[in-house]
Parts: C-alpha cells; structure tokens; sequence
C-alpha cells in the first residue's frame, strides 16, 4: 500500500504504540484520527483501538499474527472481550510470563516466532501453539528483545544494524528476504520505531529517507 513516516501521540516511537498484521493492526488511543488515517492507509488493514492493563503500550505489550491475538495476564477481562468483540475471527489469548513486554521479546509472522532465549521451554510452546508457528530461541544483533530491535512481517525481514554475520546466515537460512537499518535516526529499536506488515510500513517520523529505503528493501515494499 505504502510507505509513509508519523508519530503517535506526538511519538516518533511509533512502534510503541501499534502492531499491525496482514489483516487488522492494534492502535492506542492516544493515536489521534490523522495518525490513524496515515496507518490504515499505508498499510491496508482497519485499525482497532485497543490497551493492556490500562496502558496505550500496545506494540510492547500485545503479541500477534494473523491467526492470534497473545496478551499479557496483566490484561483485564473488558480489554480482551473488546478484542474478541472487534476482531471474532482472530483468537485472543493470554500468556503467563514474567517476560510480558511480548512484542519486545517476540519477533513473529504467519509462519515463524524467533523468540527471547530467556522464556522458557513451556512458554515457548505455548507462544508457538497459540500463534500456529514454528518457534527459534535467539538472540540478534546480541539483542534478546528480538521484537523491539527488528521488525519481522510474511514478506520479509529489517534486522538491526548490530547484527552479526552469523545473524545473517541464520536469516539466509530461512530463505527470507532482509536488509539491515536503524531507524529514527540512527536508532537500532526497529520494532520501537516501526509498524509494518505486507502491505506498507509506517515510520517514525525522524527516520530518514535512507533508513526508509532499507526498511523497503528488506521488507519488499515498493
């Protein structure tokens, strides 16, 4: 659909506060309805407005695919029966962790999870049977908050720029399409600064026009 740069909220962290999938993105409410606008245009999916405990943080909070919708247990009863509300086709369930900042510490699609190594062997089963993938236990870039510091969609991958050439070998061997950036000029918490899926990604709006042309590549959006 496109590519663009925004805030939320009058944040360049724009990841912070939205998740999208393929189908439907998560929005905070203090996005107003131009931010809202420039997502759902660029990235072709209805934007639900959604929190976790309270909190606008839902890009950090709220883990998600095509298939599942995975909150922390801090969620409350009314924020997941919204979601269950607004969106009937897609599940929303919880994960108990003490890692439940999930979107930071999960990097996911429709066919794979590459997760903290520090969940543990039970949590990720459970991550990868809720959301229907295939899970990895990895750092990147020496980063373990692997949903923060890149930013994963079903067309391809935008790594960090600290990742390593074993990094880079690992994601040739998954035969996915990448390229390396920052983002925000010069930031390395893509996932933070980002919200992408197949269709169009929407940066921060400090990120620079090279940033966003790696972003592109690595994502495959003309």
């Amino acid at each position: 659909m496109g590519i663009a740069k925004s805030t939320i909220g009058n944040n360049s962290f724009i990841g912070a506060f939205a998740i999208a999938t393929d189908s439907y993105m998560l929005v905070s409410s203090i996005a107003t309805k131009t931010e809202r606008t420039i997502l759902e245009e660029n990235l072709g999916c209805r934007p639900v407005v959604a929190s976790v405990d309270g909190s606008g943080l839902i890009g950090i909070y709220a883990l998600a695919n095509s298939r599942c919708i995975v909150l922390p247990q801090m969620a409350d009863r009314s924020e997941v029966q919204h979601l269950k509300k607004s969106l009937p086709g897609v599940s929303v369930e919880i994960l108990e962790t003490d890692l439940n900042a999930l979107r930071n510490n999960v990097l996911a699609n429709d066919r794979l999870a590459i997760i903290n190594p520090e969940y543990s062997r039970a949590e990720a089963k459970k991550i990868g049977d809720l959301l229907g993938v295939e899970v990895i236990e990895r750092h990147i870039g020496g980063f373990s908050t692997v949903g923060a510091n890149n930013v994963l969609t079903n067309k391809g991958l935008a790594l960090n720029n600290s990742a390593t050439d074993d990094d880079i070998e690992f994601v040739k061997g998954l035969g996915i399409v990448y390229a390396q950036t920052t983002a925000n000029l010069g930031s390395m918490s893509l996932g933070l600064c980002t919200v992408a899926n197949s269709n169009g990604i929407v940066a921060g709006d400090q990120t620079t026009g090279f940033e966003l042309t790696r972003f592109s590549e690595g994502l495959d959006i003309e």
